[in-house]
Parts: C-alpha cells; sequence; structure tokens
C-alpha cells in the first residue's frame, strides 16, 4: 500500500468552510454571489432566483435567496443546525457550513466550525469589529480552525475607501493577536456588487492580494498523518455469532472506530487506555480487505496480539505517546443552554466514544470579548465562553486541545433531557503570543 502525504498534492481535494459574522453584514448575498459566480448554481435555480426577484419588484437577481429557504425554515421553528452547501471548482471541492448570525445562534457557529479547516467572517466596513465579530472569532480561537479569512463587506458603501479597509483589517489583527489565531487573512468585497469575490475588482486597485475564492482555493488545509500520535477511540467490540478463528484457531476478536489522528501499522505497539495495558497490533480489517497500515481518518477494525479486556469508549494509543488519563479536567467551554452553569452541577461528559457522569468542580472565569481575558464569574450564560475546572466519575485519556483537537474536546450533556450544554476543549487553546497570553494561560 502506497502512503501519501498532504505534501504530495498541491491542495486537497476537498475544503470544509464555515461562514459566520453579525446580523445584517451580507453573508447570506456573500455565499449567494460565491455561488453564482462559480458556477456552482444550476439553471433552473438561476432561473427561479430570477423569478422570484422580478415578483419582488427587484431590478436584478438576490443572490441572498438562494440560503433564504433554509433560514425561513428555522424561523418556523424547524430545528437545524447549519445549512450545509456544497459546491466545487476545477482546483477544490468545498463544503460550506452557512452558520446563522444572530448572537442567540452562537451555538450554531461552534457546531459548524468544529470540524471546518477554515471559517469566512464578514465584517461591514462601515461598522468595523463589533461584540459579535470578537465572539466569532473567539469560537475559531476556541476550536483551533486553521486558518481564518475575514471578508470586509460592503466595501462599495464606503465608496471603496483604502482607509477605512485599513482601519478595519488594523483592528481585525490586534484581535486576532490577542486571541492567539495563527493565521488571519482579510480581503475587502462587496458580495451584492462581486467585488473581490471571486473576480477581482478595478474599483479596488490599491488591493493587490487575492481574491477570497483564489484564497480558499488555495489554503493547505491537512497535516501528515505519519507527523501525528496514533489515536484510536473504540466504539465497538466485534465478535461474530458464528465466530471466525485464525491459524492459531483463536475466536476472532477486533475492534472497531475511527483512527483520530496518526497512522497505525501491524506490529505498532500499543497501549489500551485507561486500563494501561500494553499490546501490539496483529491485524487491520476493513469490510472488504485486511490492510498493513491505515491512517486518520479511515475507519478500520484493529485484533490486537493479546486477549485484553477491551470495551466502547476505551482509547488505543501508540505506546511510545500514550496520554495519562484523568479524571480532573481544567477546560475551555463555550456554554450552550438558556440555563446557567454554576458550581456543583452534575452532567454527562462525552470525550470521543466515551460517556462518563462529571461534576462542575469549579468556575473559575469568563471571557471577556472587549478586553480579550478571563473575569472572574461564578456561573456562564448562555453563548458565554468560560474556563471551568471538571471532575469526572472514571478516568478518561483527554488531552490539551491545542495539541490534539480530536481528544482534547468533548461534549457536557444534560443527564435528564440529553441536550447539550457545552463545547469543552482540554486545557487552554486559547493562550497565544498575544498581551493577554498569560491571562488564557492554565
Amino acid at each position: 500500500m502506497t502512503f501519501t502525504t498532504a505534501s504530495d498534492h498541491k491542495a486537497p481535494t476537498l475544503l470544509r468552510l464555515a461562514t459566520a459574522g453579525s446580523v445584517d453584514d451580507g453573508k447570506s448575498t456573500l455565499v449567494g454571489r460565491l455561488l453564482h459566480d462559480s458556477k456552482s448554481v444550476l439553471a433552473d435555480q438561476l432561473d427561479a432566483l430570477e423569478r422570484v426577484s422580478r415578483d419582488r419588484g427587484l431590478a436584478r437577481a438576490d443572490l441572498a435567496l438562494l440560503t433564504d429557504g433554509l433560514r425561513a425554515e428555522r424561523e418556523q421553528g424547524i430545528t437545524i443546525d447549519v445549512a450545509y452547501r456544497y459546491f466545487a471548482t476545477a482546483d477544490r471541492s468545498f463544503i460550506l457550513a452557512d452558520c446563522p448570525g444572530h448572537v442567540q445562534y452562537t451555538r450554531n457557529t461552534v457546531t459548524g466550525a468544529s470540524t471546518a479547516d477554515a471559517v469566512v467572517l464578514l465584517v461591514d466596513a462601515r461598522k468595523g469589529v463589533l461584540v459579535q465579530t470578537r465572539r466569532h472569532l473567539a469560537v475559531a480561537a476556541l476550536l483551533r480552525v486553521p486558518h481564518v479569512i475575514v471578508a470586509v463587506n460592503k466595501i462599495d458603501l464606503v465608496q471603496f475607501d483604502e482607509q477605512s479597509y485599513l482601519r478595519v483589517a488594523a483592528d481585525l489583527a490586534t484581535v486576532a493577536t490577542d486571541l492567539g489565531l495563527p493565521d488571519l487573512r482579510t480581503v475587502p468585497v462587496s458580495a451584492l456588487e462581486g467585488d473581490n469575490v471571486v473576480d477581482r475588482s478595478s474599483r479596488t486597485d490599491w488591493y493587490t492580494g487575492p481574491t477570497l475564492l483564489e484564497i480558499i482555493e488555495t489554503l493547505p488545509v491537512a497535516d501528515d498523518p505519519d507527523h501525528e500520535e496514533f489515536r484510536f477511540p473504540v466504539q465497538l467490540t466485534i465478535r461474530p455469532q458464528e465466530a471466525a478463528r485464525d491459524a492459531a484457531h483463536r475466536e476472532y476478536r477486533g475492534y472497531a472506530g475511527q483512527i483520530a489522528s496518526g497512522v497505525v501499522r501491524v506490529g505498532d505497539e500499543v497501549i489500551v487506555l485507561p486500563g494501561g495495558h500494553l499490546t501490539t497490533i496483529a491485524g487491520i480489517d476493513t469490510a472488504d480487505s485486511e490492510l498493513t497500515v491505515a491512517f486518520a481518518p479511515r475507519s478500520v477494525v484493529l485484533r490486537l496480539s493479546d486477549e485484553i479486556d477491551v470495551a466502547r469508549g476505551d482509547l488505543i494509543a501508540a505506546a511510545s505517546s500514550a496520554p495519562e488519563p484523568t479524571q480532573d479536567l481544567v477546560a475551555t467551554v463555550c456554554w450552550l443552554s438558556d440555563e446557567p452553569l454554576s458550581k456543583h452541577n452534575r452532567v454527562l461528559l462525552k470525550h470521543t466514544t466515551r460517556t462518563t457522569r462529571a461534576i462542575i468542580s469549579a468556575v473559575d472565569g469568563v471571557l471577556d470579548l472587549d478586553a480579550v481575558q478571563i473575569v472572574p464569574a461564578h456561573d456562564l450564560g448562555l453563548n458565554d465562553i468560560g474556563r471551568l475546572r471538571i471532575r469526572t466519575a472514571e478516568p478518561i485519556a483527554a488531552e490539551p486541545y491545542a495539541q490534539h483537537r480530536r481528544t482534547g474536546a468533548f461534549l457536557l450533556i444534560d443527564a435528564q433531557s440529553g441536550q447539550t450544554l457545552a463545547a469543552g476543549m482540554v486545557g487552554d487553546p486559547l493562550a497565544g503570543d498575544g498581551e493577554h497570553a498569560d491571562e488564557w494561560d492554565i
């Protein structure tokens, strides 16, 4: 089997995008413009769009209507966390998670950005950086999204003024530094007119950078799995009813799941956590073949050399770099429930494939979005980003989110209703090199 790294290609074939922005920043129009100008709208869709626009007395097609259907469903009470759009260019395919802009839907931004390779954030050139802008940037930093592109929209309404753009870009750079965002890029656009979205604008001749589409077509998004530490959360134990036997007449027993990170090879030494049992990989199976090597994010069945008690929720990890199981977590969370969180709340904590009971042992503070620092707080309210200390009923193999995006994330769940209460990240993913880094350091 030939192992291919990300560096073998100019760009991967798929990019996961999430869009975010404050209300009326023009996000729907930008998404519509991106789809329209990249030739990703079917002819019958375009005809229907133009007909509806004429019926509304509009002089031209309202591209925002390409996304208004799902928004209307939300207003009717239908639960749709994120609307997904699929489109492609000659260079790359895209999955776009269209997140709503209202502050009460910050939880939807968390959902959409949690698996994103990049976030496209809109800012109105007239309004500049708002509190909701800071919140979305904090969420992107919290979730360790590799790339953030800020479209400074409605540049036509400030007469394509360079200084207006530069002021907003400077404010964004300051916030990004404070939050420790590794890669933030800005581009002046007019979603309504199409300037610098897909085609370069002659009306911003002072801007020499790439268009929005050029940026997302060329972003590097994949790390080489061979340079990551192997992690494999067990989802299911496979033991056929009519048990197959190998050459040594042992019954077949395998452990199914998705490789969270890294590479696994037959013969590798691994450890099963939280029990701490050492063993080696005896075989790697798929539905129709047997492999000698597999890498993230492939779903496989692993066979172990030793008969060890392994169950759903256990973590099979490289023996040379295994995390230390713990019952005490310090974490940053985005609180997603209308009910406030306070000390001594009892919850369920879901980490990879393991769910365990937990208690909030302390609320250390909440993120002040203006000062970009933690301030003391006794509880967290809806959409707050805060810092907690959590005690779990049983050990979990959690790692700092800044180092391991998959095994450093968890959910807090209401034990009675099953409602998701918070998205959490172990350690302090917002610590960076900015002036407030020490205030985020745990």
